[in-house]
């Protein structure tokens, strides 16, 4: 019996590639289907992992009508086994349910892949609508990790790297600022060039500070313990995070009897 599966996490915890992986196993033991993705970081029409997998998908558009598709395909003579759905949390609740009826009406298998909740901790329409439909819920078992090393299990919004709550439930941003950008790298403070336009970028400059650019801030995501994400702590603006690089002031005393060397708390001794 034909089933739809849900399976969710945070980002980082291995979706994509299971979605890829889960088409791989069908396809070699025969089984024919389709792959759908909706706002894929490679681009439209693909699903990619972060392994570096990638492999063509149809896009997935407000007005894609599952049931109208998975139709007209078998009656063009397709044989559909089951259906890859990446990205689903952005699906509409409509589409949801049309992939509900593919599963009861088709007898074909649905696997959808997505995030559950937003940077606001508030559900997604299409996770929250595959929720309540599902045959099966299923959290992956790949733990994305916090800055703090705990288990994450939200995804916060940042602006030059400080957690936001507010704003579009939607906005591309960059997955894999590293922990220590400085977001003020790409500005000449030195001398002033030609401003070169880009994608998030806004050309102009300071009225104090005519040698400096004004740009949009940058837009990233990282995944946050729930303890974190609720005191909006992020790996940038944590000041505990690099407790554990600051050497100890150990110095070097004086040889002992046996010839050996000894070090000792500079701050400790007394």
């Amino acid at each position: 019996m034909a089933e739809l599966l849900f399976f969710s996490g945070t980002m980082d915890c291995g979706k994509s590639t299971l979605a890829l992986q889960m088409d791989h196993n069908h396809k070699a033991r025969g089984r024919r289907g389709l792959l759908f993705s909706s706002h894929d970081r490679a681009g439209e029409s693909m699903i990619s992992s972060r392994l570096g997998l990638q492999v063509p998908a149809i896009e997935v558009l407000p007005d894609t009508d599952f049931w109208a598709e998975m139709t007209l395909r078998q009656t063009m003579g397709a044989r559909i086994d089951y259906v890859i759905c990446d990205e689903a949390q952005f699906y509409s609740t409509d589409q949801i349910d049309q992939l509900a009826r593919v599963v009861d009406e088709m007898e074909i298998d649905v696997f959808s892949f997505g995030i559950t909740s937003d940077f606001r901790t508030r559900l997604f329409p299409g996770s929250q609508r595959l929720i309540e439909l599902a045959d099966r819920v299923q959290v992956l078992q790949v733990e994305a990790l916090c800055w703090c090393g705990k288990r994450a299990t939200h995804n916060a919004r940042t602006l030059d790297g400080v957690m936001v709550v507010e704003g579009d439930q939607m906005v591309v941003g960059d997955v894999d600022l590293p922990v220590d950008q400085d977001t003020d790298a790409s500005l000449d403070l030195h001398e002033p060039e030609a401003p070169t336009a880009h994608a998030d970028t806004t050309v102009a400059t300071s009225p104090d500070r005519p040698d400096r650019s004004l740009r949009e801030p940058v837009v990233g995501y990282e995944t946050l313990c729930r303890r974190h994400h609720m005191r909006q702590q992020t790996s940038r603006t944590s000041p505990s995070l690099y407790v554990n690089q600051v050497p100890l002031p150990f110095e070097q005393s004086a040889p002992s009897d046996d010839g050996s060397a000894r070090l000792q708390g500079a701050d400790l001794a007394g």
